[in-house]
């Protein structure tokens, strides 16, 4: 009987101490993702159908790229109407992976999400060597403004922007 009592007082021990070990990773206050377009016969739980381009196309709900891989950004305005455009410079890993990926998917839809809704897509049309992602339109001035409070603003060579200390 007293071994059960110990190992309930145990058990509670950890449950009770558990959110103190999840606490390590930051949670992002905006969200942005990349996703590669698929076939259509995919899982069906694991790919999501957008129009692109007038057609409907599928692609897959992991995204290739995230807020995670991004190193900085710097917005502009976009030509189409009152949003923005972002450029953004991945991290050395990330832009490794985003060469490979446009280099195997020459033809195929990319497209770009921003806090959960879907604002850009574009064709790709040659492998992508120089670690840089653009979303062209649809960022709004809300997002931007969360995407200050995450990344670091890049200079007019790509660079990151140092922050100057009071």
């Amino acid at each position: 009987m007293n071994s059960r009592i110990a190992a309930l007082s145990i058990m509670a021990i950890f449950a009770l101490a558990a959110p103190l070990f999840a606490a390590g990773k930051k949670e992002n206050k905006v969200s942005v993702t990349f996703h590669m377009e698929t076939e259509a016969t995919d899982n069906p739980k694991m790919i999501f159908p957008q129009l692109a381009n007038g057609q409907t196309r599928y692609f897959r709900r992991a995204s290739e790229i995230n807020i995670n891989d991004i190193e900085s950004f710097s917005a502009f305005p976009s030509e189409v109407g009152e949003d923005y455009g972002v450029v953004f410079k991945l991290k050395r890993n990330a832009a490794n992976r985003l060469n490979a990926l446009s280099n195997a998917n020459q033809g195929r839809w990319m497209i770009s999400q921003v806090n959960g809704r879907v604002v850009d897509g574009i064709i790709i049309d040659k492998a992508v060597d120089d670690g840089f992602i653009v979303i062209w339109k649809g960022v709004t001035l809300e997002d931007t403004k969360l995407l200050d409070k995450e990344l670091p603003r890049m200079d007019a060579k790509g660079k990151k922007r140092e922050e100057k200390k009071k």
